[in-house]
């Protein structure tokens, strides 16, 4: 189950495994977001970026054909005591220095510059080996070169935004950087940046 609706695995006809995302008709992601990942996606390559293989638009229905990654997402392995042990603070590293590795492509190396705007471990994917991809480009916003920052509406997830983002919708790369480090801090600590256990006076990871 993906954010914006259910993830399937399939088959194609030459037995290569795929990903396909079908949006639910009660998500919220509109056809201007569903094109926006599209054209996104498909307009980068890095080998920490999920790669999209195809899309498809028919009516009400959307599809979404990505590479298929066995391990699911980072946070099935953070936040599960069982399989928090695969993760050893070598694979840790190696994951923290994909997604780092992603997001400066988005942010500097690519040909077009991208703010993803929604960093966190659900958006993390895992292949065979746990090397990480960034996924799910749904909220993504393109930056001209010229361009330090924008207004805009805010979107993503609480908790992993950065306060100029949150509370005056002022968006930037710093965005990306602040979920980023929210993320680093989760895998450090193996704990969700909001825990219903942490003291009383403290909200979140960076105030514990």
């Amino acid at each position: 189950e993906g954010g914006f609706g259910a993830v399937y695995k399939g088959t194609t006809r030459d037995r290569k495994e795929i990903a396909v995302k079908k949006l639910s008709a009660r998500s919220t992601q509109g056809k201007k977001e569903f094109m926006n990942e599209v054209q996104l996606v498909a307009g980068v390559q890095h080998r920490n970026l999920v790669k999209l293989l195809g899309c498809c638009v028919e009516g009400d229905e959307r599809l979404l054909v990505y590479e298929y990654l066995p391990n699911r997402s980072l946070d099935t392995f953070l936040f599960d005591l069982e399989k928090r042990r695969e993760l050893d603070w070598q694979t840790c590293y190696n994951i923290i220095i994909g997604i780092s590795r992603g997001l400066l492509y988005l942010h500097q190396d690519s040909h077009m510059r991208i703010i993803h705007r929604d960093i966190k471990a659900n958006n993390i994917l895992l292949d065979d080996k746990l090397n990480a991809k960034i996924a799910d480009f749904g909220l993504a916003r393109l930056f001209l070169d010229d361009e330090t920052h924008i207004q805009t509406r805010v979107a993503g997830t609480y908790g992993y935004m950065a306060p100029e983002y949150a509370m005056r919708g002022q968006l930037s790369i710093k965005a990306d950087v602040y979920s980023f480090g929210v993320l680093l801090l989760e895998i450090i600590a193996g704990r969700k940046n909001t825990d219903y256990n942490f003291p009383q006076e403290m909200q979140n990871l960076l105030e514990w």
